[in-house]
């Protein structure tokens, strides 16, 4: 399958896939592939198969989502790479480095991990409707102060902490428009993964690579616990937890999440930022 992709960035950049969490889809990316390009990379942030504009009509497993990456990089003739992964990404973006080791160089974790557990509490009729209501809301007038103050009683309290206004127009802008366009096939897919008992932590040890795992302290979809399970399964990775965040924390306090990816980027890939960007 042909994914469709957001590319941005010079020709000549080191590229950077940026792979988006459920439900995503490649243009949710944007708070990290606009930094990235700035510095001189050039990003490619595709709506994984059953998400956004990567349409389907029929079921699958989630070994396709490699595929039809292996078939993106392919198609432009990507032979080494970083990946950064945002919580389903990031599974996704580890899943791709155990297959390609000769191409994946650089791991950017986001809120994810190789045996992700949650402590996510039973979801209420009101619960939903709350939500669905404040989403509505929030994309007429996103970052209003009712809106915000709605949320605080409806599933974003769950997934935000730092309720600002900067966040919730990420939540309307990004995260609505990618939520409705989450086909059924993608959530059974997912959920099968989850129900056979995901876990690939031991196999962590083969991804020798610089890896970087950036998390939310109070995250309840995907516990900081079960990320740090994952740093110290990886050879080489730096963590960084972020207090007073959750599972949405790079919308939360982007400025911060990018300024540690930058530093990072620096320290192991100098060769690859744009000395324009310097």
């Amino acid at each position: 399958m042909q994914l469709h992709t957001e590319i941005s960035g010079p020709d000549d950049g080191y590229p950077v896939l940026c792979l988006h969490g459920h439900p995503g889809s490649g243009a949710a990316m944007s708070v990290f592939t606009e930094p990235l390009v700035a510095m001189g990379f050039r990003t490619y942030a595709p709506d994984m198969r059953g998400y956004g504009r990567s349409k389907t009509r029929y079921s699958f497993e989630m070994t396709r989502h490699l595929d039809d990456l292996e078939e993106l990089l392919a198609r432009y003739g990507i032979e080494r790479c970083l990946v950064l992964g945002w919580s389903l990404g990031g599974i996704m973006a580890m899943e791709l480095a155990l297959r390609r080791t000769d191409l994946v160089q650089g791991l950017i974790l986001v809120g994810t991990a190789a045996r992700p557990r949650g402590d996510h509490p039973q979801i209420s009729l009101m619960d939903n409707v709350v939500t669905g209501f404040v989403g509505a809301v929030t994309r007429v007038g996103p970052g209003w102060r009712g809106a915000i103050a709605l949320g605080l009683n409806s599933l974003f309290r769950y997934l935000i902490q730092q309720h600002t206004p900067e966040a919730y127009r990420y939540l309307a802008r990004q995260g609505a428009p990618a939520f409705l366009r989450t086909s059924k096939y993608a959530e059974s897919a997912l959920f099968a993964a989850i129900r056979a008992g995901y876990n690939r932590v031991p196999d962590l040890k083969a991804l020798t690579m610089p890896s970087l795992m950036l998390c939310g302290e109070c995250d309840r979809h995907i516990t900081a616990k079960s990320s740090a399970e994952t740093a110290r399964a990886l050879p080489t990775c730096e963590m960084r937890c972020y207090p007073q965040t959750a599972h949405l924390f790079p919308w939360e306090i982007p400025v911060q999440v990018n300024e540690d990816i930058r530093r990072w980027l620096d320290e192991h890939f100098a060769d690859c930022v744009a000395k324009e960007s310097r």
